[in-house]
């Protein structure tokens, strides 16, 4: 396993049970998610060539493949099953506002840690954001019938944990920095997503021990939504032969949405009940996260087969 305090997993994993167990400094701790999502987008970005900018017909596979997947593929399967098994209204809400936002910030270093194709992720990821300025509004209020017009909010995502630290990669890289930080790079991202999962399930632990069993349909959803969904690109981009990397990415990208952008808005609009779907997708989102690692990293052991890049 290597040593303890540099395992991804095991860090992950133990952040899940501290958040459970003993939750109550999460609050104190919120205030450093932003920079801790920060510091991992700037360090996975370290790794993005610059010359992906310089050829814009290239971009638009990433971008157009990006909103397939996240909000044609993942966020529909969303609706139809919260549609189909959410009787609670407020879940029922709460799942159409996880299914109208664009993908985690976390695809870009999860693509990262786990050998994708990071500058497609990044594309895509990008492309997905600017287009939610105008798809997460306009669908929400078609779904839900309310006045729900926040594009600020993914603006704001935007600037502060894609083009902020894509201006800051870029000046490590200029500047030779990047080279010096090469072997922290693992551990930066290790801790800091570990304290952003210990946040994550420490917020929310009043709300999954309050109400055990009313968390089964929407653990259901999630584990469709990402296990199931996962499971069932990773076997297209089989079928079709495609490089390793992208599969990767393909399968983060179809599988992961900004489930923290989702409960902000569902508890600034409505309420507690309501954050309950976002809630449980984050949590997912951790666990999916760490049985992918561990999956990927058998793959070719148990598969006995290694997608050729």
């Amino acid at each position: 396993m290597g040593a303890w305090w540099r395992n991804r997993n095991f860090l992950m994993l133990v952040s899940i049970v501290l958040g459970l167990g003993v939750g109550q400094l999460a609050p104190w701790l919120e205030f450093l998610v932003l920079p801790a999502l920060g510091l991992v987008m700037t360090v996975a970005l370290l790794g993005v060539s610059g010359e992906v900018f310089r050829a814009p017909r290239q971009m638009a596979a990433p971008v157009l493949l990006g909103l397939l997947l996240n909000f044609g593929v993942h966020g529909g399967l969303i609706l139809l099953l919260s549609h189909l098994m959410a009787a609670d209204e407020a879940f029922y809400t709460g799942f159409v506002l996880v299914a109208v936002v664009p993908p985690a910030v976390a695809v870009v270093p999860f693509s990262a840690v786990l050998g994708g194709d990071r500058a497609f992720a990044l594309l895509a990821t990008i492309g997905c954001y600017l287009a939610a300025l105008a798809i997460t509004p306009l669908a929400a209020v078609a779904l839900l019938g309310a006045a729900f017009v926040h594009p600020w909010k993914i603006a704001n995502i935007l600037i502060l944990l894609i083009f902020i630290p894509l201006a800051a990669s870029r000046l490590l890289l200029w500047s030779g920095a990047a080279v010096r930080l090469e072997p922290l790079k693992g551990p930066l991202t290790n801790w800091s997503f570990a304290l952003i999962t210990y946040v994550i399930v420490g917020l929310n632990r009043p709300l999954i021990l309050a109400e055990p069993r009313a968390l089964l349909v929407p653990v259901g959803i999630a584990v469709a939504s990402t296990f199931v969904l996962g499971g069932l690109i990773e076997a297209i981009c089989r079928l079709l032969r495609l490089r390793r990397d992208l599969m990767i990415s393909l399968v983060i990208l179809g599988t992961l949405k900004n489930a923290a952008l989702a409960g902000g808005l569902a508890l600034t609009l409505f309420g507690d009940r309501t954050a309950m779907p976002a809630t449980v997708c984050a949590i997912f989102l951790i666990l999916y996260f760490v049985w992918l690692s561990w999956w990927l990293e058998g793959m070719p052991r148990l598969r006995g087969e290694k997608i050729q890049g």
